[in-house]
């Protein structure tokens, strides 16, 4: 039998590069198409290339928004700045320590701090925020120092109010839906419950006397106490409502947006808007006559931060009672009710003589 003859120097070197140049094609080549491997990409970019991928960064009010949030993007909003969270020498206690104890009194109020997001004006209402483990966003103005009491209808309680209106106008804008309430409210009742949460009404606002009349112009709103849903008509609103503020001198946001009201902005922007009864939603203006259907009790109509936090606290005096004799005496509990009566406002009346 033969042996194949060995090739010579010559053909061994053009078969070496024949297997060379077909090596570089198939597997080391990136920049042509391989017809022996799997489908490419010719259109890649080169290797020495980076590719950007844009994404959405959440800055800190995002982040503290989605913490509080419901699952439906709502949230419970508050502001509070040192004069709301620092004991004075002749109190007893603090404006939000009374604001979060009615959450614990209330029925139905507990898990709703777990969707509260304290906005804080200053450092001192930040630090005290974090102390008690809430949802805190620390809310700064360059140049402003909103610490101090700002008594009402101050310059400075104005600014801050307006401060405030562009706060609840970029969370709009952030499409979370939201109740604004002040901590001078008390939380005696779940307010979901009263609250209509069809998607038929854009604004459930508070009044200062509840007469009836769904009329817009014939109620006197309280920007106290709120429930906006965030869609293109409620920003339009407060869109509108803040571009008034620099030609309202000596006028706060609420007294603005009453006078959009008047003139048909809520018409114009097709809002529909609900007027909530003080039956439920009261205030130190108008007693709720009802203790078994009162959900809230604002201290309006008052002055002085001294003042409401003396008449908040027999409030909660009087819930208290009232919720005791009701567990200790069911017998008797329409008895109970129906003699209610709310302990007189005399801290807040007498803060109008000051």
């Amino acid at each position: 039998m033969e042996h194949p003859k060995n090739f010579s120097p010559a053909t061994s070197a053009i078969v070496f590069l024949l297997l060379a140049g077909v090596l570089y094609i198939c597997v080391l080549s990136p920049s042509i198409s391989n017809p022996l491997l799997p489908f490419q990409e010719t259109n890649s970019p080169p290797s020495n290339f980076t590719t950007i991928v844009k994404f959405h960064v959440k800055d800190e009010l995002d982040l503290a928004l989605d913490e509080a949030s419901m699952p439906n993007k709502t949230v419970i909003i508050a502001v509070v700045n040192k004069a709301y969270v620092e004991q004075s020498v002749n109190a007893e206690t603090t404006m939000l320590d009374l604001f979060l104890e009615s959450f614990w009194l209330g029925d139905d109020t507990r898990a709703l701090l777990d969707h509260l997001l304290l906005v804080t004006v200053d450092q001192t209402a930040y630090d005290r925020c974090i102390f008690k483990r809430l949802h805190c966003y620390r809310l700064v103005t360059d140049g402003v120092n909103f610490g101090g009491e700002k008594v009402y209808m101050s310059h400075d309680f104005i600014k801050m109010m307006w401060r405030r209106t562009l706060f609840l106008l970029d969370v709009l804008k952030r499409g979370y839906s939201f109740i604004f309430t002040d901590t001078d409210v008390l939380w005696l009742r779940n307010p979901f419950a009263k609250l209509r949460l069809n998607e038929t009404e854009d604004l459930q606002i508070s009044v200062d006397k509840f007469n009836g009349d769904p009329r817009p112009e014939h109620n006197f709103i309280n920007t106290g106490f709120y429930y906006i849903r965030s869609n293109n008509k409620t920003i339009s609103l407060f869109d509108t409502w803040y571009s008034k503020k620099d030609n309202s001198t000596g006028k706060k946001e609420q007294d603005v947006l009453l006078d959009l009201l008047r003139h048909g902005i809520f018409k114009q922007l097709d809002l529909q808007v609900r007027f909530l009864e003080t039956k439920h939603f009261s205030g130190f203006c108008q007693d709720s006559g009802d203790v078994s259907a009162v959900t809230t009790v604002h201290a309006n109509c008052c002055r002085h931060i001294s003042a409401k936090v003396r008449d908040l606290t027999v409030v909660l005096r009087d819930w208290k009672r009232f919720k005791a004799a009701m567990t200790k005496y069911p017998k008797v509990a329409s008895n109970i009710t129906r003699s209610f009566m709310w302990s007189a406002h005399t801290g807040c009346w007498d803060s109008w003589k000051n």
